[in-house]
């Protein structure tokens, strides 16, 4: 039989999960759950055995403390050098590893979530990625679930409008001729790979260097990546980044940036480099 205790302990996966998906950085996930069990072990046994579902209480505390923490996040990335990107993700070989990687937690679902506001991102995530009820989405929202029906419904639309949402075929193929083409410094083929209004966003923190704004169309594009690889030595490594095809650009030994895809009727249309140190280290490992 499991006790209340080993219950508790088994959340922090789903936690964690909830959290990197409500926040788009791991750091700050892994922060929010343990002040969730702070908050749990801080409760006396008598309160702690009151609690019928503890998996729903740490799941409302963790939400409560993700809303707190995209309210001040807005402000930091406001002060943030250059673009905010969310923080990538490798591809974990243990199945009991931290973060389930599927469309939720694409680098373009990710993005969009940044659009929004935080109400909306935490009622977008707990209803339509973890399917909880607007009732209990409004115990963590602090509206009606009228209102926390709203939220996700213009959270929804945000979605819809800045991405297609369409399973992109032949994602890996695609990726793989972009990396021989920059490898090859062929600014022909990289046009031709990627959507006339293609833009790539840099985000390197002010830590290293990066572009400080989008990069847009095209041809710009195809310039930027190939001056990179005419800039020095440089190795590219297929890699899946947050569950899809990406890249890994290596100066050395040195991991340089993590590269994200979109895809559109067979161009790409989106390209997110993470240059940002901080934002590197589960690529460390």
């Amino acid at each position: 039989m499991t006790t209340p205790s080993e219950i508790v302990v088994a959340e922090r996966r789903q936690l964690v999960n909830l959290a990197y998906r409500l926040l788009g950085s791991l750091t700050e996930a892994e922060d929010a759950v343990q002040e969730t069990y702070a908050r749990w072990y801080a409760l006396t046994p008598a309160q702690q055995d009151a609690i019928s579902s503890p998996g729903a209480w740490l799941t409302t505390v963790a939400g409560r403390i993700c809303l707190d923490v995209l309210g001040s996040a807005r402000v930091r990335r406001e002060r943030y050098v250059g673009e905010w990107l969310p923080e990538p993700l490798p591809d974990q070989p243990d199945p009991a590893d931290r973060i389930t990687l599927d469309e939720s937690v694409s680098m373009a679902f990710l993005v969009a979530l940044e659009a929004m506001t935080p109400a909306q991102r935490v009622a977008l995530v707990l209803h339509d990625v973890f399917g909880y009820s607007f009732a209990e989405v409004a115990e963590i929202t602090g509206r009606t679930p009228a209102a926390s029906r709203e939220l996700a419904s213009a959270a929804r639309r945000r979605v819809r409008a800045g991405s297609p949402g369409a399973p992109a075929r032949g994602r890996a193929g695609l990726i793989r001729d972009f990396k021989e083409a920059w490898e090859a410094s062929d600014i022909e083929a990289l046009v031709g790979l990627l959507d006339p209004g293609a833009t790539l966003t840099a985000d390197g923190g002010g830590v290293v260097r990066a572009a400080l704004l989008p990069i847009e169309g095209g041809e710009p594009v195809a310039r930027y990546v190939a001056d990179l690889a005419a800039s020095g030595v440089l190795t590219l490594v297929e890699r899946t980044v947050n569950g899809e095809p990406g890249l890994l650009l290596r100066r050395g030994d040195e991991l340089a940036a993590v590269y994200s895809f979109d895809v559109e009727d067979g161009r790409i249309t989106r390209i997110w480099a993470v240059r940002n140190p901080e934002k590197l280290r589960p690529w460390l490992g």
